[in-house]
């Protein structure tokens, strides 16, 4: 179990291209459990991607296990790529790169990622509403883009934690 550090936002890192793997070999394999752990120690975090971690390649761990409603996951992909979306959502996001900011994102409403998982395997996920809005934010790591960068509104946290109470 390795956990690494989570990059914040202002580190140059987070704003790169993160390069596909050739294979799964056990460096990817590493990364993704190191993700994973990492992931699991965090605080409110659903979904992590190694440029997070400070490592430029396409690999994302999802994992929606603890939601009540829907419980799925975790998902641990290497090259993931979005090859069908379709309608649209807006739904507040966070980010652990991005401490206590939240904004309003317009995403799709569902979506189809295909991948390689930690084994190589090809695998084909159909996603929507809250699964689709974490895989599409996560894969936007891997290209440099932030939830930030696509918010129509921007929110601090303790001054919505204010106007709830």
């Amino acid at each position: 179990m390795a956990i690494r550090q989570i990059r914040e936002i202002g580190d140059n890192l987070l704003r790169k291209k993160s390069r596909p793997f050739e294979k799964v070999d056990e460096k990817a394999k590493q990364l993704l459990e190191d993700l994973y752990d990492t992931l699991k120690v965090s605080k409110d975090g659903v979904g992590l991607a190694a440029p997070q971690v400070g490592v430029l390649r396409r690999a994302i761990v999802v994992d929606l296990s603890m939601d009540e409603e829907n419980p799925q996951g975790p998902f641990k992909l290497i090259n993931p790529v979005i090859t069908k979306k379709s309608g649209s959502q807006v739904c507040r996001e966070g980010c652990l790169s991005i401490p206590g900011k939240l904004g309003d994102v317009t995403r799709p409403e569902k979506i189809t990622v295909e991948a390689l998982d930690e084994n190589g395997k090809n695998v084909k996920i159909k996603a929507e509403g809250l699964l689709a809005v974490v895989f599409s934010h996560e894969i936007d790591h891997l290209d440099g883009v932030l939830f930030i960068d696509k918010a129509t509104e921007l929110f601090d946290e303790e001054d919505l934690r204010e106007e709830e109470e």
